[in-house]
C-alpha cells in the first residue's frame, strides 16, 4: 500500500482526484504524479483538523464512484483476511439464531405478544392503567415463558384429577404412648383446676448449687436464649413451692397455639397479642417443638442433631408460670385463671416432614402419626389460631424470604414449574396425604408449594379437633382492620375487656408483613407464574372455601 494513493488523497478538486486515482495503477510512475503527491511528508487526510486513515476516508467518500476502487488497493492477503472475519460472523449470528429459535428466546408468534393475560378477572379488577402498562410491558419482556404454560396446565391438570380428600384413620391412643413413652411420662392426664392453662407442680430433686438450665438444649444451641435463661436461673429458686420437705415447681403448657401458617402474618398477631396484660407466650417466638426440635432438627439443612426432650420444652414457658405461681400464692388465687399461655410456631399446622425417620406402620406412604395427635392427647381441649393468605402470593413472598441468591421473577417461575413437576409424579404413585407430607419430595421441591394447600392440613386438624377450637384468619382482612381481627381473637380466647388505652396500644399500627429491603426492587411474580399458581391451588381453595362455609377463601380478588 505504498502507492500514491496513500500520499495524495486529501480535500482536492475533482480534476486533480481523478489525476492521484490514476497513480494507484501497478505501472505507474510517480514522476506522473502532481507536485502534491509527491510530497512524502504529506498526511493522508485532514477533516477538521483531524487525521483520518485510508479506510475512513473511503468510508467517508463512498458516494464518489472512483473511491470504490481504492479497496482493490488492498493486498490479497489482507482481502481474504477481511472476507474471513466476515464469514465467521455470519455464522456466529447463525448458530445464535438457531439456537434462540430452538429455545423459544427469539421469533416468538405475534399472537402472544399482546393481550396474551387480559382474561384474567383479577386483572381487569383490581389493576390501574399504569398498571396494566406495566403488565403488558412485562410480558413483552418475558414473553417465552409464554410458551410453558399450556405444557404446565396439562400437569395442573393431572394434579386436580388426582386430587381425593380422604379422612385418615386416627391412631388408638396406647400406639401414640408407645411412641413418645417420655412424653407421657412427664406430662400427666390431669392438670390445676383453676387455671385455664394446663399447669402442674413437678418435684425439683436437684440442690441448691445445680443449675436447672445447664442441659437445656435452647440455651446451649443458640446464644440469643442465654439471656433469657441467665434471668431464670437467678429467679428460679424463689418459685418453687415448698411442701413436706419437698421442692415443687410449677410447670405448664400452651392454653393456645397459633400453628400456622408461615408469611401469613403470623408475628404480626403474635406481637400484638403479646401486649393484651393476660397474655404470656413462651420465651421463644416459635420453638417449633413439636414438628423439629424433639426429633432433633435444629434447621433443616444441617440433619439431625440431638433430640430435645420434652422438659427443655416446658422450660420455655417458666417465666409465665412464675406468674401465675405467684397469683396462686397470694390472696386472690381466682386472678390466676386471668392469665393465658400462648406458642407461636408457624410450623406446628404443616410440617411432619421428620414422621418418616421415627415412625413405622405407615400406610401406603403416610403418616400413622401427625402432631395434632399427640397435642389433643394432652390438651384435648386447646385452641388454636390459624392465620391464612392467598396462596399465591405466600408462596412468592416464601421464595423472596429463603432464597439465598440470584433472585429473580424468571427464577421464581423456573422452580414453580420444577415444583409442579414433582409433585405430579408423586400423585401418580402416592395419596395426597402421603404427598403433602413428603420429606423426600418437599426436600426436593425448589419452593415450597405443599404450604399453601391449606385444606388438607386443615381437614386433618379438624380429625382430632373440634370445629370451634380452630379459629381461622385471613392476612387480607387483618391487613385490612386490625380492629376487627383482634376482637375475634379476644372474643375467641375468652380474654377479657381492654381500657381503650390498651385497645388503642394493640390496634394503632397497620399491620406489618412487608418485604426485606433488599427484596423490594425485584417487583411483582410474572403475569404467567401468577396464572398458573391459580390454576395450581383453585381446587384447594374451592374445598377450603367449602369447609369454612367463606368464599373468601377463594381468593378471587386478591
Amino acid at each position: 500500500m505504498k502507492h500514491c494513493i496513500q500520499r495524495c488523497i486529501a480535500l482536492l478538486s475533482n480534476d486533480l482526484h481523478r489525476q492521484c486515482f490514476k497513480c494507484q495503477r501497478p505501472t505507474h510512475n510517480i514522476k506522473e504524479c502532481p507536485s502534491l503527491c509527491r510530497d512524502k511528508n504529506k498526511v493522508l487526510l485532514h477533516v477538521d483538523s483531524k487525521q483520518m486513515n485510508l479506510l475512513a476516508v473511503l468510508e467517508v467518500r463512498t458516494y464518489h464512484s472512483e473511491s470504490w476502487t481504492g479497496l482493490f488497493c488492498l493486498k490479497k492477503g489482507k482481502l481474504c483476511s477481511l472476507m474471513f472475519g466476515l464469514l465467521i460472523m455470519m455464522l456466529v449470528m447463525a448458530s445464535y439464531i438457531l439456537t434462540g429459535a430452538k429455545r423459544g428466546l427469539l421469533l416468538m408468534q405475534p399472537a402472544l405478544r399482546y393481550g396474551a393475560f387480559t382474561s384474567s378477572s383479577n386483572l381487569m379488577d383490581n389493576e390501574s392503567l399504569c398498571d396494566m402498562k406495566d403488565h403488558y410491558q412485562t410480558s413483552k419482556m418475558n414473553i417465552s415463558y409464554a410458551k410453558d404454560y399450556p405444557s404446565i396446565k396439562v400437569i395442573i391438570d393431572t394434579i386436580t384429577t388426582n386430587i381425593e380428600f380422604i379422612t385418615r384413620h386416627l391412631p388408638d391412643l396406647e400406639d401414640l404412648k408407645k411412641q413418645e413413652m417420655h412424653m407421657f411420662s412427664v406430662i400427666p392426664n390431669k392438670f390445676l383446676p383453676n387455671s385455664k392453662n394446663p399447669c402442674w407442680y413437678e418435684e425439683y430433686k436437684g440442690n441448691t448449687t445445680r443449675d436447672p438450665y445447664a442441659t437445656n438444649s435452647y440455651a446451649l444451641y443458640s446464644k440469643r436464649f442465654r439471656t433469657i435463661f441467665d434471668y431464670l436461673r437467678k429467679v428460679f429458686w424463689s418459685h418453687l413451692y415448698h411442701y413436706k420437705e419437698k421442692h415443687y415447681r410449677l410447670r405448664c403448657l400452651p392454653h393456645f397455639y397459633i400453628i400456622g401458617q408461615p408469611k401469613c402474618g403470623t408475628t404480626d398477631l403474635y406481637d400484638r397479642l403479646r401486649l393484651h396484660p393476660d397474655v404470656r407466650f413462651s420465651a421463644i417466638k416459635e420453638p417449633h417443638w413439636w414438628t423439629r426440635k424433639r426429633f432433633g432438627i435444629i434447621r433443616l439443612r444441617d440433619g439431625f442433631h440431638d433430640r430435645y426432650p420434652v422438659e427443655d420444652y416446658l422450660d420455655l414457658f417458666d417465666l409465665a408460670a412464675h406468674q401465675i405461681q405467684s397469683v396462686l400464692q397470694g390472696d386472690n388465687a381466682k386472678d390466676s385463671s386471668k392469665i393465658i399461655i400462648g406458642e407461636a410456631s408457624a410450623s406446628t399446622m404443616w410440617d411432619n416432614n421428620a414422621w418418616i425417620f421415627f415412625y413405622d406402620n405407615s400406610t401406603e406412604g403416610e403418616p400413622p402419626f401427625l402432631i395434632q395427635d399427640f397435642i389433643h392427647a394432652f390438651q384435648p381441649n386447646a385452641k388454636l389460631i390459624v392465620m391464612l393468605r392467598d396462596p399465591v402470593e405466600r408462596l412468592y413472598s416464601d421464595y423472596l424470604y429463603f432464597a439465598s441468591a440470584n433472585k429473580s421473577v424468571e427464577d421464581f417461575h423456573e422452580k414453580v414449574a420444577e415444583s409442579l413437576q414433582l409433585f405430579e409424579n408423586c400423585l401418580a404413585d402416592y395419596s395426597l396425604r402421603a404427598c403433602v407430607y413428603n420429606n423426600t419430595i418437599n426436600n426436593a421441591m425448589p419452593v415450597r408449594l405443599q404450604v399453601g394447600l391449606y385444606v388438607v392440613f386443615l381437614l386433618d386438624w379438624l380429625t382430632v379437633f373440634n370445629k370451634d377450637q380452630i379459629l381461622v384468619l385471613r392476612l387480607e382482612d387483618h391487613a385490612s382492620n386490625v380492629k376487627f381481627t383482634m376482637h375475634m381473637v379476644f372474643q375467641f380466647l375468652d380474654l377479657g375487656a381492654l381500657s381503650e388505652k390498651e385497645e388503642a396500644l394493640i390496634t394503632k399500627s397497620p399491620a406489618s408483613n412487608t418485604r426485606r429491603p433488599e427484596d423490594r426492587n425485584l417487583g411483582p411474580m410474572l403475569p404467567i407464574t401468577k396464572e398458573i399458581l391459580r390454576d395450581f391451588y383453585q381446587p384447594f381453595n374451592t374445598k377450603l372455601a367449602q369447609v369454612l362455609s367463606d368464599e373468601a377463601f377463594l381468593w378471587k380478588k386478591s
